[in-house]
């Protein structure tokens, strides 16, 4: 067998194994996904809240308790979350927002929340529906993906 064949078949046998290893990581953390969307459905709460300003912004800057910075993974610290000021009650709290429905937050307006500890999971207008949130404009690389899909 030719040299150029040998090292074609170890990089594909390598190739092979990544693909597996992926898969069952992929799995796992698919489970521990679920396992956590259960505990936040499980300790959510419907509260009523004005919010005063959001901002994606890194986790040391954010203002949230230190003991909740503590916990996080080093790797996620360094991350810019969604991050959401509102009032609740008489407090000025500082809550994470959940990724999906960050831009449909709307700003200076009261708001019915599911919040589950510190983590808004689900938003709906006291008065009235939230408006939607403007289109962005396409990139030229999503549009060049979007040429390539067709």
């Amino acid at each position: 067998m030719p040299k150029f064949a040998i090292v074609l078949l170890t990089i594909l046998i390598i190739m092979i194994i990544a693909l597996i290893v992926l898969y069952f990581v992929g799995k796992r953390a698919q489970k521990k996904k679920e396992e956590q969307d259960a505990q936040i459905a499980a300790a959510a709460q419907t509260i009523s809240m004005l919010i005063i300003d959001k901002k994606k912004m890194r986790l040391k800057d954010s203002g949230l308790p230190a003991n909740v910075i503590a916990q996080t993974p080093k790797m996620l610290r360094r991350s810019k979350l969604p991050i959401v000021k509102a009032k609740v009650g008489p407090k000025v709290m500082t809550l994470i927002c959940d990724g999906q429905i960050f831009d449909s937050v709307p700003v200076k307006k009261e708001v019915k929340a599911t919040v589950s500890g510190l983590y808004i999971t689900a938003v709906k207008g006291m008065r009235g529906p939230i408006e939607a949130p403007a289109k962005k404009k396409k990139g030229f690389m999503a549009k060049l993906k979007e040429k390539a899909g067709k």
